[in-house]
């Protein structure tokens, strides 16, 4: 399937490449693979990072945007990502980091090409799981900054997901929220005087 990447805000592309540039920014990132990328480092695909706060009594996920996520390329391969987020002066860029979730997003974008129908990439962060997705949005005309998972959409766990839950496989958010809600949910305790 083709996937309709959502621009990112001039801002944020701008900032990333100003880091990019700068060799302290570079240098002091914990990224060693960056650190050691012969050649020049560009910023690719964009994706809005949406992190999941809640989910209401009615089932609806309740998301933020919390910044831009690119995956830096070196080469042919990428080697770390740059995060973006929203200051009351704009769009900055926030930090570099690396590992296993950049070749997992990598792994979900293709394997996302190849199937049916067309989408737009996100993320979404399922803090409370220490979980990541790739969010594959049916609404191609909207916002990659707004919106809130739609029944239809998939969600596609990042390597590596929380124990139970497959990663690399393409769930309906019908199908996996409950799945998820259950698993953020604290148990009662049980026993406990009144």
């Amino acid at each position: 399937m083709p996937l309709h990447v959502p621009p990112a805000p001039a801002p944020a592309l701008r900032s990333v490449l100003t880091a990019l540039g700068s060799p302290t920014a570079v240098r002091e990132a914990r990224t060693p693979s960056l650190r050691a990328a012969q050649g020049p480092a560009t910023p690719e695909l964009p994706l809005p990072l949406h992190v999941l706060d809640r989910v209401t009594a009615e089932g609806a996920a309740v998301t933020r945007l919390a910044g831009w996520r690119f995956l830096i390329r070196c080469g042919d391969r990428a080697v770390a990502a740059a995060e973006t987020m929203l200051t009351p002066d704009g769009w900055a860029f926030s930090h570099f980091f690396e590992g296993p979730y950049i070749a997992s997003t990598e792994r979900a974008l293709r394997q996302a090409e190849s199937m049916k129908g067309t989408h737009q990439p996100r993320l979404l962060s399922v803090p409370g799981l220490y979980m990541l997705t790739l969010w594959l949005h049916g609404d191609l005309t909207a916002d990659g900054a707004d919106g809130h998972p739609a029944a239809s959409d998939l969600l596609v766990p990042l390597a590596p997901a929380p124990p139970g839950i497959a990663a690399h496989r393409p769930h309906r958010v019908a199908e996996l929220l409950p799945v998820l809600t259950h698993r953020v949910t604290p148990a009662p305790l049980l026993g406990s005087p009144a």
